[in-house]
């Protein structure tokens, strides 16, 4: 998820009887383009497997249940080959069929692969406990999150026990160009792979990228003399939140988190309180982890 390869995302085209496979980009889909390796000419890139993932890719938080039609529509896969790839992945465990809806949704096997990486992630048993800490003294979430193409996904998360509070859990997705998480991120990378995640961003979004850049660029203002990112009711005007970027021993890259209503934190607080404290939640997580 947070490493520099670019997710290519497979449609088909027909000339006479031979199917060519072309990039295309849709809504589900973040990365927009990609350099001048197309994939039907890396060996190591197998077409099949990448379509397969793509529909898996297709459901999100609220979408049980996708018919062939939308998966189609959604990866630009022609609904034979949906068919098809969807049947394989029926009998892998990674889709359900529903006979009276005809319909797919998906299976378990999706849910071992999460659940096998999340187990396998260091990082959040050993911040789970200054997490908790942080939390609780800001009335607020703490949370972590790696990188999905243009995405940020939340793979921990701990809620104060103050009445009012983010619902959002593990799996939650927020935008990497407008969030202090994504900014964070985008912070603590080497240019050139942010250089490349932001001209992504920009062929998402051209007519409000002034805005969407002047913002990144103040997050990356914001890092460098406070070690920390802001967002400010930009993601969402309800909320406000700060985000520090973190990179584990094992060389992958995520971005703490924390966040709640405006009218519980304020942007002072944020800066002179919970920001400052956020960072050294990270450098002592690091530090445990073996980190200089």
């Amino acid at each position: 998820m947070t490493g520099f390869v670019p997710t290519k995302t497979l449609a088909t085209s027909k000339t006479g009887n031979k199917e060519t496979s072309v990039a295309v980009g849709h809504e589900s889909n973040d990365i927009e383009r990609f350099d001048d390796d197309h994939p039907e000419k890396d060996r190591q890139f197998v077409t099949a497997l990448a379509r397969g993932l793509e529909l898996l890719r297709c459901f999100g938080p609220g979408e049980r249940y996708l018919g062939v039609t939308e998966l189609g529509r959604r990866t630009g896969i022609p609904k034979p080959s949906v068919s098809r790839l969807a049947g394989t992945l029926t009998k892998l465990g990674y889709l359900n069929f529903s006979e009276s809806l005809g319909k797919y949704c998906l299976g378990s096997g999706v849910l071992s692969l999460g659940y096998a990486m999340l187990s396998n992630m260091d990082v959040r048993q050993v911040a789970k406990p200054f997490m908790e800490e942080l939390a609780e003294y800001s009335r607020a979430s703490v949370s972590i999150g790696v990188r999905d193409r243009l995405s940020m996904v939340y793979v921990e998360t701990i809620r104060s026990s103050a009445p009012i509070a983010l619902q959002r859990g593990v799996g939650a997705r927020l935008a990497l160009a407008t969030t202090s998480m994504g900014r964070a991120y985008l912070a603590g990378l080497p240019e050139v792979e942010r250089n490349f995640l932001m001209d992504q961003i920009r062929l998402r979004n051209e007519q409000a990228w002034p805005q969407i850049k002047a913002g990144i660029e103040q997050g990356l203002r914001d890092y460098a003399d406070h070690g920390f990112c802001l967002s400010i009711g930009e993601w969402d005007r309800e909320i406000v939140s700060v985000g520090v970027p973190f990179h584990s021993p094992d060389g992958s890259m995520m971005a703490f988190n924390c966040g709640g209503p405006a009218f519980i934190l304020s942007r002072e607080k944020l800066e002179n309180d919970i920001g400052p404290k956020l960072v050294n939640l990270v450098k002592r997580v690091g530090s445990v982890m073996g980190r200089p």
